[in-house]
């Protein structure tokens, strides 16, 4: 359920935390741990765009309320060990309540974002703890990091969606209940996202079939999506697995060129391989496309897999999802549901345990 800002209990907690003198946490305190790419270019007003990206943080006091620019959008937020609740910071939105009435000393917060905030640009502001209560230090994240490049199916499109013939909101976007949340999770690793709904390896969706320029492979290199003013730090978050999960909308409208898909398939592996030497990636087919698309796009991932390989490329791996049959439900316009993720992390758990000895 999401709750805005201004339903009543938000507003009273809102100005009562101002009126007791409420203790403000800048975003660039050290005791705030992000994970994911964030453009901290205004340090105080830290900028990002991808589904996945969290902010994390201890602290004392027995309430938490968290800053944001208005109109940022849908986070999910845990509290302690509390269930995770989903909020959203509407065009009049600027600081919404997580927490009153905590006990004990010390607490942890956890807020991701879980919609795709290419065009809204969401950014964060801080906290608000009661008065005289402070960030403690921070809790040290899992040494195992997971990186997923993707599309729709990765950012969580319609996951929320009651059935397949609703179309897409941002309301019913939600990356939490992904395969890849699921999957690193389940691994206790980092987790890192560069996806985007319709985008794709050479073409994105119904684009040209000789190719696009706004593909995954181009954006890859920078902090935001559709921002060239900030590269990306590749240092600064180096993974141990790589999980490629493109193709989908390359192939999902005619006028597809496998040959073209497959040279762009081959040249981003090679520049992930030069960008992190050590990290194992895995060649993902998703589970949405069936008949000859399907099988034409299996058969150049393949195609890129022996290419890759006969060319010396080290820990480079195939994996194909399960293709939905519609059992498990559908998202907005027929994407995985809920359920099918569960399928599709339990699918891929196995075999990242099996290529990286992680139990």
């Amino acid at each position: 359920m999401i709750k805005h800002l201004f339903s009543i209990a938000a507003a009273l907690f809102a100005a009562t935390i101002v009126a007791q003198a409420a203790t403000p946490i800048s975003p660039a305190d050290k005791g705030i741990v992000y994970t994911g790419r964030v453009n901290f270019t205004n340090p105080e007003s830290p900028l990002m765009v991808y589904p996945g990206t969290s902010i994390k943080a201890n602290f004392t006091g027995s309430e938490i309320a968290m800053k944001a620019k208005p109109g940022s959008g849908y986070f999910m937020v845990q509290v302690d060990n509390q269930p995770a609740r989903k909020i959203f910071f509407s065009k009049g939105d600027s600081v919404i309540q997580l927490a009153t009435g905590l006990r004990g000393d010390h607490h942890s917060v956890d807020a991701m974002l879980v919609y795709e905030g290419y065009r809204d640009r969401p950014e964060f502001r801080g906290f608000l703890l009661a008065d005289g209560a402070k960030l403690l230090a921070a809790t040290r994240q899992p040494e195992r990091r997971m990186e997923y490049i993707g599309n729709s199916i990765t950012c969580g499109y319609g996951t929320e969606a009651a059935n397949g013939d609703i179309h897409y909101t941002d309301s019913t976007e939600n990356h939490y209940y992904t395969y890849a949340v699921l999957t690193s999770r389940a691994l206790n690793a980092q987790h890192n996202v560069v996806a985007r709904s319709g985008i794709g390896m050479y073409r994105n969706y119904n684009g040209n079939p000789d190719g696009d320029k706004d593909i995954m492979p181009k954006w890859y290199d920078y902090t935001s999506l559709y921002d060239d003013s900030q590269l990306w730090n590749h240092s600064s978050y180096v993974p141990h697995v790589i999980c490629i999960c493109l193709g989908t909308n390359d192939f999902s409208t005619p006028g597809y060129k496998s040959e073209l898909y497959q040279a762009n398939y081959e040249a981003f592996v090679k520049k992930l391989r030069k960008i992190h030497p050590k990290a194992k990636i895995v060649m993902i087919t998703g589970p949405m496309l069936n008949g000859e698309a399907s099988k034409v796009h299996v058969s150049a991932v393949d195609g890129a897999y022996k290419n890759l390989t006969s060319a010396g490329v080290k820990d480079i791996y195939r994996f194909d999802f399960t293709t939905q049959t519609g059992a498990l439900g559908y998202g907005a316009d027929y994407h995985p549901s809920k359920a099918q993720n569960v399928k599709m992390s339990n699918e891929l758990i196995p075999f990242i345990r099996k290529i990286t000895g992680w139990k």
